[in-house]
Order: structure tokens, then C-alpha cells, then sequence
């Protein structure tokens, strides 16, 4: 298995760019098609002509926005060009969050960026990159909006429980494993018993020396009573210099309401590395 199609999302964000060179290194390790998909916040014309005296602002943000597709488009295809990778440049109408899902689902693996409160152009939809990764019905790498992320999938960790979200996740990240010099299963649940965790783990990780993984440690994950799972995963994973989180993502819709799991909702508002979900 490898990723021969990556998807990755385009923006007038200020880490647009970073996502991009990512999304190239990517593609050229793993020989893949990169598409570059735009999609950005659009306030809906009808809350603005319904308002007296917008509508010309309205047409003047509709041109900026324009002009911004524009220089973005030249950058992706520059870079495109400079990388020697073969790619495709894709600018749907419509609703942002649906063109990048439906978009997502023929695609190897998806990039997405952390939304930042200090970036409005971050900013996309409600609850957009959650949505997508439970949605997406395959891979999405989400990059923190901080950091800079020089190598990526030489030392893995993956969070296991024995879920089926866990175990999808371990599975659509078998390329950069397969590849890594170091992968680390660490037992993410505090439902296993001490024996049960080694077991569950141990399991994994002749699995994965199967598919070629050279190196695989198994470690023991302890956390303080008053932290938080995704937590104590990101400070290990800072303490061990790991590039790439793997894990199952939690959740559901419910009711117009997006109800995730603690772990999932907790890495991706304060990740500190690149994180590879899978629902």
C-alpha cells in the first residue's frame, strides 16, 4: 500500500504554504498526484443584500477573494512545477466543507491545517476539520498551526486501544510505518488491564514487523490523574521526538451538534505535531 493521491487543502491562510511544501515532500516519497482543492469561508450574498448598503461591499469582498484565489492558484502550480510532481488545481463552488469531503473520499490522504484563533483566514466552517476527519472516510493528516515540521513519519507513535477507529487508523498509516525508523505503540486506554495492554500491544506490533516494519518498541503509558489522555499523548510524544501521531478519531453527529471523543477533541485543539486520524 502506499499514497498515490494526496489531497491537500488550500486556503488564504497564513500556513496555506507550509501544507503545501508537506503535501509536495509527500508526493515525491511516495510517488503520489498531489491535488491542491481551495476552499475558504464565503459569507452566503443573501445576509448581505438583505442588509442596506452592503451589497457593495459585498461585490468588493467577492473580487478580493477572487484576486486571492488567483495568487494562490500561481503559487500551488509554481511550487507544483519547482517539485517535479505531477498535480491538479481543483476550485469547486458551493458549500467549502462538502467540496472537501466529497473530495477527501478519492483521495490516499487528506492534509488539513488546525484552525487558528489568530488567523480569521483559518477559519472555514464550524467545527470544519472535525467534521472532515470523521467524515472522510479515510486518512487526514492535520497540521498544528504552529511548528515546523521538517521530517514527518520517521518516528511514529501510535496510540493503540483495540478499536476499530485504532485500528483503521493503523492501517491507513501503513506507508509512513512501513518506512519509519522507529515506531512506538503505546497502550491508550485505561479499560486494559496491565497483561491485556501487552497483549493488545504485542499483537500490533508483529503485525506491523509483518508488513516491514523494522523497528517497533512497545511502551508503558502512564499519565497523572488529572491529565487528560490527548494530553499526556502529546507530552510523550514531545519527550520522545516523535514526528507523527497515529490514532483513531472519535465522534458523531448528533442532533446538528458534533460530539467527539476527549482524545480526539483535545489533540486537535492543541496538537504540537502532525496527528493522523482515522474514523
Amino acid at each position: 500500500m502506499s499514497y498515490k493521491t494526496v489531497m491537500v487543502h488550500m486556503d488564504t491562510s497564513a500556513r496555506a504554504s507550509a501544507r503545501l511544501s508537506l503535501a509536495l515532500r509527500l508526493a515525491r516519497t511516495f510517488g503520489a498526484h498531489v491535488d491542491g482543492l481551495f476552499a475558504m469561508f464565503e459569507p452566503r450574498p443573501r445576509e448581505f443584500y438583505v442588509m442596506a448598503g452592503t451589497a457593495d461591499y459585498y461585490d468588493t469582498h467577492r473580487r478580493l477573494r477572487h484576486e486571492q484565489r488567483g495568487a494562490i492558484e500561481r503559487l500551488f502550480r509554481a511550487e507544483l512545477a519547482r517539485a517535479q510532481v505531477d498535480g491538479a488545481w481543483i476550485a469547486p463552488e458551493g458549500d467549502p466543507v462538502a467540496a472537501v469531503m466529497q473530495r477527501s473520499r478519492t483521495a490516499d490522504l487528506t492534509i488539513l491545517g488546525q484552525a487558528s484563533l489568530d488567523d480569521p483566514e483559518s477559519y472555514i466552517a464550524e467545527h470544519f476539520p472535525e467534521t472532515v476527519v470523521l467524515g472522510a472516510g479515510g486518512p487526514v493528516l492535520m497540521v498544528p498551526y504552529t511548528g515546523s515540521f521538517e521530517s514527518i513519519g520517521e518516528r511514529v507513535l501510535v496510540a493503540w486501544n483495540g478499536s476499530r477507529e485504532a485500528t483503521r487508523a493503523v492501517h491507513d498509516a501503513m506507508p509512513f510505518i512501513t518506512r519509519a525508523a522507529r515506531v512506538t505503540i503505546v497502550a491508550a486506554s485505561t479499560s486494559f488491564t496491565p497483561a491485556e495492554s501487552q497483549a493488545a500491544c504485542a499483537d500490533l506490533a508483529a503485525m506491523l514487523a509483518r508488513h516491514g516494519a523494522t523497528t517497533v518498541d512497545i511502551t508503558r503509558f502512564d499519565r497523572l490523574a488529572a491529565e487528560s489522555t490527548g494530553d499526556a499523548l502529546l507530552s510523550y510524544a514531545a519527550d520522545g521526538d516523535y514526528d507523527l501521531l497515529v490514532m483513531g478519531a472519535y465522534g458523531h453527529a448528533r442532533l446538528q451538534e458534533l460530539v467527539l471523543g476527549g482524545a480526539t477533541r483535545s489533540i486537535l485543539s492543541t496538537m504540537t505535531l502532525p496527528v493522523l486520524m482515522s474514523h
